[in-house]
């Protein structure tokens, strides 16, 4: 059984899949598995995971069901106590498996790490804004704006999802918003200083290029929490007061958009909950 299990899921990247896949064929840390979830692509994705058929398990999907079923599947293929996830448009340099898994080491009772990453945007470096640094340790308040972990920079233990679940497959996007909520909401995630990832943004190929309104998704997360009686009352609050904000926003760009009973639904909402928080 490896130590790692590393988990790419794709969809018609041909090229750059083979790039990702590539970058953990180079890591110095040799004692992993690789398991890339082809989601239904139909370009020459398959041509192209053949070419590392030896170093690679592969898993082909005859229709593309979107990356939170890619990721489950992968996670429920895997055997290894750690897991470690790495998006087909990003790719890793070559110390990152070994920094994590020698914190994990170091760290026995730590149950999830991340790295940090450079950012490249329509070919040119750039830096990330204040909004999305990277905290270290207890970051469940300051992700309720936005995720602040990326999936390309992150390992976990494996027995973390028999605690908190899977992906949530009927989220499009924001699936990990959703995931590291919940996980954050009970365990620290702990920051590795180090840039270990180079991570890609900006191509229309995205799925947050490509679907408008991702903090109604964010919305649902939230709610799904509050209802999960999970959280502390502090935490609870916390939820309540940025859900408070977020539903005032979408919901009056709903009435501008003309979409009034929508808008009312979400400026409504957080009244309804009101009593989770007691």
């Amino acid at each position: 059984m490896a130590e790692v299990s590393v988990i790419i899921p794709t969809y018609n990247r041909a090229q750059k899949v083979a790039r990702a896949i590539a970058s953990v064929l180079y890591q110095t840390f040799t004692d992993y598995e690789i398991i890339v979830v082809d989601d239904g692509s139909s370009d020459s994705t398959s041509e192209a995971l053949s070419l590392f058929r030896p170093h690679i398990v592969p898993i082909i999907q005859d229709k593309n069901r979107g990356v939170s079923a890619a990721r489950n599947m992968g996670i429920q293929a895997s055997s290894a106590p750690l897991i470690a996830f790495l998006d087909s448009d990003d790719y890793w340099l070559p110390e990152k498996l070994a920094v994590q898994t020698a914190f994990f080491k170091a760290e026995p009772d730590a149950v999830a790490c991340q790295t940090q990453e450079r950012w490249i945007r329509k070919g040119r470096p750039v830096n990330p804004g204040k909004k999305h640094l990277k905290r270290n340790g207890l970051i469940f308040e300051p992700s309720l704006k936005l995720c602040l972990v990326s999936p390309s920079a992150a390992m976990v233990k494996r027995a973390l999802f028999d605690e908190v679940g899977l992906f949530d497959e009927a989220l499009p996007v924001c699936e990990d918003y959703d995931l590291w909520l919940r996980i954050s909401c009970r365990h620290p995630i702990h920051l590795l200083k180090r840039a270990l990832v180079i991570k890609e943004g900006g191509s229309p190929d995205q799925l947050s290029s490509s679907i408008s309104g991702m903090d109604r998704f964010r919305i649902q997360s939230m709610v799904k929490l509050l209802q999960s009686g999970r959280l502390t009352r502090e935490q609870a609050r916390a939820v309540l007061a940025e859900m408070t904000v977020k539903c005032e926003i979408y919901g009056k760009g709903c009435i501008k958009r003309g979409k009034t009973d929508e808008g009312e639904h979400y400026l409504q909402l957080p009244a309804g909950l009101r009593s989770l928080c007691s």
